[in-house]
């Protein structure tokens, strides 16, 4: 019973990446949610006011100085740079390790192009956990969805684009929006679910067996 509501009280893992940080502000704080600053993130934490609970990182985008302002009361977590995951990884792989399974990140995109590929193959990874990630900006909202639905709300304004990820996308069905597809086949070569519009209805994605990288964008 004990183990059962310590689970339930978690919330969220937010991230605060190094990539471009665009967003004016981050959500305020809810009770049981983890912020981990990963490496240079720790710099938008400080100018944006936010105590992150743990810096994780190889920290070789943070100088010297940086380092030792990190200071007390916080959980430090340096990583070997001689690694394979990535530091955004390991902070994801971190956070599952302590029972969460919302994630959102900040500060994922943009910056280096390889990071950005990265951190987008890192919502695979999380959906495959059984997890589910949101990477924000000031203007979208991308996440995975696989052998499952996602539902918008009639009131929901904007751009959605579908890709598929991870190999083909079958049973691919978008409803309540301005171009529909029903049981459609999406492949990594040919972009056809790109620009689609919200239209003032409730509106669903859905793929039926794979995987579909979904951004929102609202400006």
């Amino acid at each position: 019973m004990g183990e059962r509501a310590q689970t339930e009280k978690k919330s969220r893992c937010i991230l605060i990446c190094a990539g471009d940080l665009e967003i004016a502000e981050i959500p305020e704080r809810q009770e049981g949610d983890l912020v981990i600053a990963v490496d240079g993130g720790y710099l938008y934490c400080q100018v944006l006011g936010i105590e992150p609970d743990v810096v994780l990182g190889d920290f070789d985008s943070l100088e010297e100085d940086s380092r030792e302002q990190i200071g007390a009361g916080r959980r430090m977590i340096s990583l070997n740079p001689v690694k394979d995951d990535t530091d955004t990884l390991a902070a994801l792989r971190f956070g599952l390790a302590e029972g969460y399974r919302e994630f959102h990140l900040y500060g994922a995109l943009g910056g280096r192009l390889e990071h950005t590929l990265a951190n987008l193959q890192c919502l695979l990874f999380l959906k495959r956990e059984g997890a589910s990630g949101y990477i924000w900006d000031s203007c979208s909202m991308t996440t995975v969805i696989e052998n499952e639905s996602l539902t918008f709300r009639g009131e929901m304004e904007g751009m959605l684009s579908v890709f598929a990820m991870g190999g083909t996308a079958e049973g691919v069905g978008e409803m309540g929006l301005r171009y529909q597809l029903d049981q459609a086949v999406l492949t990594e070569t040919f972009p056809v679910g790109i620009s689609n519009e919200f239209i003032g209805e409730q509106a669903e994605v859905s793929v039926k067996k794979g995987a579909l990288l979904i951004i929102v964008r609202w400006a």
